[in-house]
């Protein structure tokens, strides 16, 4: 059986997006991005916060990373790789996330909605969606003819 590394997060950038280049000319676009988790600890949902560093290589880093600012939403795609190298006498490694996609989503947490980036922006229906708070949302109506013309409680600003 073949191995599999496969990895599809969404979340938030939690600082700017920093863009250099190799000795060789390759643009390489380094980030972090936090996801949230809700977790139930006794009779309360917990918030529990995971960060995770991405590696955007090539002309889509260039093209990515002024928009990849502090707050942006965006679902990445990718793989796990695993740097290792020896410091001081000791082994150290560092896991990264190489993004082969990046979709952009929304606008900065305080902004609310699109910051008008152009490159993206909440319209793009990449695949990915939010899940959390999912527990206080009611239940969608299956199939497309589950509406049927009658009011079914949504409102009609869905974005995709």
């Amino acid at each position: 059986m073949a191995d599999i590394n496969h990895v599809v997060l969404v979340g938030r950038l939690t600082r700017d997006a920093e863009l250099k280049y190799t000795a060789g000319g390759q643009a390489v676009c380094k980030f972090s991005v936090a996801v949230n988790r809700r977790k139930k600890s006794g009779d309360q949902w917990v918030d529990e916060v995971n960060f995770f560093d991405i590696v955007l290589w090539g002309r889509q880093g260039e093209s990515l990373n002024q928009y990849l600012v502090k707050g942006k939403q965006v679902g990445v795609e990718g793989e796990l790789r695993q740097d290792r190298w020896e410091q001081d006498g000791q082994n150290r490694s560092k896991v990264e996330i190489v993004a082969n996609n990046l979709q952009l989503l929304s606008g900065n947490s305080s902004g609310g909605g699109s910051s008008g980036s152009g490159g993206g922006g909440s319209s793009g229906g990449g695949g990915y969606s939010e899940r959390r708070g999912a527990e206080e949302r009611p239940p969608r109506a299956e199939g497309p003819a589950a509406g049927g013309g009658s009011d079914d409680g949504f409102t009609d600003d869905i974005p995709f």
